[in-house]
């Protein structure tokens, strides 16, 4: 894929979909910038790509605070020039999964933060940037749950309907301005926030591959290969679109 050389920063890069998407940018000759609220874990991703020889630097930031968000742009562009692409990939899930009516607060207040208000903070200064370059490409992570409705996950849902209007909203103001847009909509797939709603729901685990035709969770090395794909220069005609990994779930 047509990524050699661009300067990508991905959010939440230090486990999941995140590391997974960064190594793949790695992979294909894109320098990396490995972003996560965790620094250990963002260092331990980019160690790993630069070990197996490809170009990876950390900046650790908090994606819910937006002086964060702003030094993770201004380290990146001081560093390397320019900003390329970003993959709004942080995430959280509530801690408790239950009716709106017995919606906590806090889940309310913590995953809109983070899912929303985040990916809105990480847009707003890409986009800045991104104008006075004169190109960039943006790709977020929504969900099946941004599609579709989801039981006892207000907070989440709702974050991720969020993403996938503001992508679309975002796509057509920068349409004309060399700048692309685009979100990827995975289904279940193996990652820490599967892995917390199953060691609280085990029994959930033989319900959800029932209601997936391919009868499996997706891989996140899967997500990673269509985030680089809408990022490269392979698909320049596509933006506004939320691409769908769900193994056949929403059909």
């Amino acid at each position: 894929m047509q990524v050699k050389d661009k300067i990508v920063i991905v959010t939440g890069a230090g486990s999941g979909i995140g590391a997974a998407t960064a190594k793949h940018f790695a992979k294909h000759q894109a320098t990396v910038v490995v972003s996560d609220i965790k620094e250990g874990k963002a260092k331990s991703i980019a160690d790993e790509i630069n070990n197996g020889g490809g170009k990876a630097v950390v900046v650790a930031a908090n994606v819910a605070k937006f002086e964060e968000v702003e030094q993770l742009i201004n380290t990146t562009v001081e560093k390397f020039g320019q900003l390329d692409v970003i993959v709004n990939n942080a995430g959280i899930g509530p801690r408790n999964m239950t009716k709106t009516g017995e919606y906590s607060l806090e889940d309310w207040d913590s995953v809109i933060a983070v899912n929303q208000t985040g990916v809105f903070y990480c847009m707003k200064l890409a986009l800045q940037q991104m104008m006075k370059q004169g190109h960039g490409n943006i790709v977020n992570l929504a969900s099946l749950a941004g599609l579709k409705a989801s039981l006892n996950n207000l907070s989440y849902s709702a974050s991720k309907f969020a993403v996938v209007g503001m992508t679309k909203s975002a796509a057509l103001e920068y349409a004309t301005k060399n700048i692309r847009i685009n979100a990827v909509c995975p289904g279940y797939t193996e990652s820490a926030l599967l892995s917390k709603l199953l060691s609280v729901r085990p029994d959930m685990d033989q319900m959800l591959k029932s209601v997936i035709p391919m009868k499996r969770y997706g891989l996140a090395e899967e997500i990673a290969e269509a985030v680089v794909w809408l990022a490269s220069d392979s698909t320049k005609f596509i933006t506004g679109q939320t691409i769908t990994l769900d193994g056949g779930t929403s059909l």
